[in-house]
């Protein structure tokens, strides 16, 4: 039978409920966009010459960035901080090379659960693939920094999908002990003009970021919990 009542209740808990930290990062001019874009980018050793829309969400959590890296690392079907019933995660391998994301779930129709099994197979929402992570901080790193990265196809126009960790900066107002960053770079089907143009796209593009706001809250209440739970055990 399907999970009507948890995917509304998925659906009011990521998309309807306003967040309570904002996360999106936002520009005065498309200089500024620009340039925090780049320097993103190019710790991520990735361009987006072909993308049309660039989104950064950024979250501090009040936890060290290996923590909430190894938070992120558990990523899966039953994960607390991701819609599951909206977009379920199957992953590809038992690690997180690759990674499927089936809308509300639907691998086939008539409820099937296999590629095995005969029936209409439905393409994931997501298909991730990774691009040289970095799990662990190179030496000549001053922030700490991880990240997950991915090429994203599927039926949703991402083509870069990236989770990034790294240590708090002072000198940028940033006060708790990490930052996490949640990026996309959008594909529009080749649609470069449909940057800020197109009504879908600002659709899409508004969807997208009340969920990611609320993944990112989710992460952050996730991993401070844990971590607060661990202080009192020990």
């Amino acid at each position: 039978m399907f999970p009507l009542r948890s995917t509304l209740k998925e659906t009011y808990f990521f998309l309807l409920r306003r967040p309570i930290h904002d996360t999106l990062i936002h520009f005065d001019s498309a200089d500024e966009r620009n340039d925090l874009s780049q320097r993103v980018l190019q710790r991520l050793g990735i361009g987006v010459e072909d993308y049309s829309v660039l989104n950064l969400h950024k979250i501090g959590i009040n936890v060290p960035g290996r923590f909430v890296f190894d938070e992120l690392m558990t990523w899966d079907h039953d994960s607390p901080f991701w819609p599951n019933r909206l977009a379920r995660v199957k992953r590809v391998k038992k690690n997180l090379d690759q990674v499927d994301i089936y809308f509300l779930g639907l691998e086939s129709l008539f409820g099937f659960k296999s590629r095995a099994d005969s029936g209409i197979h439905i393409a994931p929402l997501f298909q991730l693939k990774k691009i040289d992570p970095r799990y662990a901080p190179r030496t000549s790193d001053m922030d700490n920094a991880r990240t997950l990265l991915y090429t994203c196809s599927g039926g949703y126009p991402i083509g870069i999908f990236s989770l990034y960790v790294r240590s708090s900066i002072a000198e940028l107002g940033e006060q708790e002990t990490s930052q996490l960053f949640f990026m996309v770079a959008f594909d529009f089907y080749g649609q470069k003009g449909w940057l800020y143009t197109h009504f879908v796209q600002r659709i899409w593009e508004a969807i997208h970021n009340r969920v990611t706001t609320n993944v990112l809250n989710r992460i952050k209440m996730t991993c401070e919990d844990k971590f607060q739970s661990m202080d009192f055990e020990n």
